[in-house]
């Protein structure tokens, strides 16, 4: 992928600074967030960011488990700067581990900002395991094909 850079990155502090968007990671979800989903100090609920990770994460982990999953943990989570209503945010997402009827995926969200001066932040990152389930909901070993 192509390096984002701001205009004058000599006057921009190093978390503001040239961001260069993964490409060892998969693009899995973009979205914008809408005004009802800011708090009361005009930034994006953090609980809002939450779910949008947990969606964006679900994906390499629904294809690799060929049916049905649920999320069974949350390892970590950081949120990194806050978001704001208009940000364009892109989730990238990595398989980090296979087992087996779990996987772990790590996923990157970055922030697009002020499209006429185009600017690009990472806003959060987090570690999810994800277990393949059943009909009935419990686990069932990842298809190995």
């Amino acid at each position: 992928m192509s390096e984002i850079t701001s205009p004058a990155p000599n006057l921009v502090p190093d978390s503001l600074a040239p961001l260069k968007l993964p490409d060892d990671r998969e693009l899995v979800m973009r979205v914008m967030p809408m005004p009802a989903d800011a708090n009361g100090n005009g930034d994006i609920f953090g609980g809002w960011i939450m779910a949008q990770v947990d969606l964006a994460g679900s994906v390499l982990p629904a294809r690799i488990a060929k049916g049905r999953i649920t999320t069974v943990a949350v390892n970590q989570f950081v949120f990194k700067q806050p978001v704001s209503v208009g940000d364009l945010l892109s989730f990238y997402a990595k398989v980090e581990r296979i087992g087996r009827t779990s996987v772990t995926v790590h996923v990157e969200v970055y922030a697009e900002r002020n499209p006429a001066n185009l600017h690009v932040v990472k806003v959060t990152e987090a570690n999810l395991t994800f277990v393949a389930i059943d009909k009935d909901g419990q686990p069932r070993t990842i298809p190995r094909s």
